[in-house]
């Protein structure tokens, strides 16, 4: 075996420690991270998204850029890295969470609501008021990949686009959503590619919002023209929609609806589903199994969500305008309220870590997130945040429908 001189060695050493110090040089250290504890809050008086540490409750990055947040929601990609933002003007927006960077960014439509993820991650789906439809892209780029109007025909046989609502995930590469105008559900089956999409009429006047049962089986639309909800069995679609809980409400006088209620953060807990009342001051707890009435519990005011701790022995509830200053705690065995809390103004959304052992509830009007231990009901932690709405950690990554 051939040996180079020790004095050729020697300037062949330095120069590898050169070129090493140099790739040091221009190589920034980057603080190495999993996403399994991240999160978003978003910020929609500045159009910004602020990436939350939930484990050191700090604020790591602030993604500014992403247009009218005023009813943004968020989706996650399959390996938790991405953050999907569905902006109210339209705009949709694929952020890194670990460099806090928009890497793709689409104006999609005029107004937008909401969309969902595919089961395989390869899709992403968006809701829209203006045009009314559902349009969907590539996950990966934002290229467009299909585009469907939300169409129905009117009393007067006129062609019309609708709002679409409630549009989530389901398994099999499907979609499903509401159109609130026509009273119709659509189910959009993406598994061979093109869209192959089911509609269901009649199921009921204005369905508002919609929710997915955990294990992806039932599509439950919730109606804000009338008492009751409409039901879709995704294992026996060919059954069509039937209408559960239809007389809540008999005989009482609604109240004004100030804002609408999110089926989206409803609950299933202790073998019942737990519900907002559309116009009253009540929570519905209704059979899983065949979805009649069980109970109807008082809580502060008009309920916004409904959510579920994870291990389901408490729901938390936040309320609509004037009585939004207010989060009550429901222990699901009693079915009694336990607590009442008072987190700051306006309060607009809550998050659970993804064991339960905490909640993050934001407070729009008084700037600021604020952490409770779900055990002790104490404050934990305050995050200075501008005007917060929505917060989303990245575990709804793998869950259908979040």
């Amino acid at each position: 075996m051939a040996v180079r001189p020790l004095a050729l060695r020697k300037p062949l050493a330095a120069v590898a420690l050169l070129a090493l110090l140099a790739g040091c040089q221009v190589t920034p250290s980057a603080e190495l991270r999993g996403t399994g504890d991240l999160g978003v809050v978003v910020e929609r008086a500045t159009g910004s998204l602020a990436v939350v540490d939930t484990s050191h409750h700090r604020i790591l990055e602030r993604v500014e850029g992403l247009g009218d947040l005023s009813h943004a929601s968020v989706k996650f990609s399959r390996d938790a890295r991405y953050a999907f933002v569905f902006g109210r003007d339209g705009g949709l927006s694929r952020v890194d969470l670990l460099t806090g960077e928009i890497t793709h960014r689409v104006m999609q439509s005029g107004n937008s609501i909401g969309g969902a993820i595919s089961q395989d991650g390869s899709l992403v789906a968006v809701a829209n008021y203006e045009p009314g439809g559902v349009r969907i892209f590539d996950s990966a780029t934002l290229a467009p990949v299909a585009d469907i109007p939300a169409t129905y025909r009117d009393e007067n046989g006129q062609t019309q686009r609708s709002k679409v609502v409630g549009l989530v995930d389901a398994p099999g590469n499907r979609f499903v959503y509401s159109l609130f105008d026509a009273g119709e559900i659509q189910l959009v089956d993406m598994s061979g590619g093109a869209p192959e999409v089911t509609r269901f009429t009649a199921i009921g006047e204005q369905p508002y919002d919609a929710l997915i049962s955990p294990e992806g089986r039932y599509y439950i639309a919730g109606l804000f023209g009338e008492d009751g909800l409409a039901l879709l069995d995704l294992w026996h679609p060919e059954q069509g929609v039937k209408r559960i809980l239809p007389n809540y409400g008999r005989g009482e006088e609604r109240l004004p609806v100030y804002k609408m209620p999110h089926l989206e953060g409803w609950a299933m807990a202790d073998d019942a589903a737990w519900l907002p009342a559309v116009g009253r001051h009540e929570v519905l707890v209704a059979d899983a199994d065949d979805w009649s009435l069980l109970d109807r519990i008082p809580v502060h005011g008009q309920p916004v969500f409904v959510m579920s701790r994870p291990d389901e022995r408490q729901v938390w509830v936040n309320f609509a305008h004037p009585d939004n200053d207010v989060v009550q705690v429901i222990d699901t065995e009693r079915r009694e309220i336990v607590a009442t809390l008072e987190p700051g103004e306006a309060v607009l959304h809550m998050e659970f870590t993804p064991r339960g052992e905490q909640v993050w509830i934001s407070a729009r009007d008084s700037d600021r997130v604020v952490v409770y231990d779900t055990r002790t009901l104490e404050e934990v932690a305050r995050l200075p945040a501008e005007s917060p709405s929505g917060i989303f950690f990245t575990d709804r990554a793998h869950r259908i429908g979040l």
